[in-house]
């Protein structure tokens, strides 16, 4: 029987997959939804059946195959030269784990933790990669939005106390937060996007179907989709009741001034009657 085992993790950053490709001296070009295959061990294209594998996808995402913690580490101390988003970290948080096993006389099976086959498919492991680094960086953004609906819900309860104090740029900065989930979560990440290998080989795409189903894609998707709608909504209110606040001040020295104007040119005419 082989085993597999798959290890994702996310990173805070995009990959600039064609820039590194050139300083590893790779020789060729990535599509944005083509992963860059990797040796850990010696950073070179790997070949089909190498023992260990690593996937980098340009959402920020890497998905290892049989590779212990500490190969990780090591491999993100090494390239990390080339890629400041790769450099080692102590921990990194977003983390996903699955396993494939092949065996000809099992039954094939597809549950939350493992997938059984008959037989190798190259398809197949490209897709639990894809889904594994699908699933790991929708973690990341879920969280992201999770902390941003924190900071929310902060100046909501400062607002129902007559208080708003915030600035223009913060507004800006919080729209530009929001905004930016929804473009990682749809032009990213590609989750509503099908693997190009499903649409002329049947077999993948139900087993690529199957797990994104189990991973929840769509829905975690839909459900960032509706927060960041929601958050864009309550940024909107601030941003009105900014403005608002903005334009009574600029009317209440309107105001001032011209009853300014008003004293003077009573005063003036004062003192020209007075003896």
């Amino acid at each position: 029987m082989e085993s597999i085992t798959f290890t994702a993790f996310a990173l805070d950053a995009e990959l600039e997959l064609n820039r590194l490709a050139a300083r590893l001296n790779l020789g060729r070009r990535y599509r944005w939804e083509e992963p860059m295959h990797l040796n850990p061990v010696t950073f070179a294209l790997s070949q089909e059946g190498d023992d260990l594998q690593v996937y980098l996808y340009s959402f920020g995402a890497l998905v290892f195959l049989n590779s212990s913690d500490d190969l990780v580490g090591r491999f993100l101390d090494g390239i990390g030269r080339y890629a400041d988003s790769l450099k080692a970290r102590s921990q990194l948080p977003f983390r996903e784990e699955y396993r494939l096993e092949v065996a000809s006389g099992r039954e094939a099976t597809v549950t939350n933790d493992a997938a059984v086959m008959t037989e190798y498919s190259q398809a197949c492991q490209e897709i639990i990669c894809l889904v594994l680094a699908q699933s790991v960086a929708l973690e990341r953004i879920e969280e992201r939005t999770d902390a941003v609906l924190d900071e929310v819900e902060g100046l909501i309860a400062r607002l129902k106390k007559g208080k708003l104090e915030l600035p223009d740029r913060d507004l800006a900065q919080l729209a530009a937060t929001v905004l930016g989930f929804k473009y990682a979560s749809i032009a990213q990440i590609m989750v509503l996007d099908k693997p190009d290998i499903t649409w002329d080989n049947a077999a993948a795409e139900r087993f690529y179907l199957t797990m994104a189903g189990l991973f929840e894609l769509r829905p975690r998707y839909l459900e960032i989709k509706h927060k960041s709608e929601t958050l864009l909504g309550v940024t909107d209110v601030f941003a009105n009741l900014s403005h608002a606040r903005r334009s009574a001040r600029l009317e209440w020295i309107i105001i001032i001034l011209i009853a300014f104007e008003i004293v003077m040119a009573l005063w003036q005419q004062y003192l020209k009657v007075s003896p």
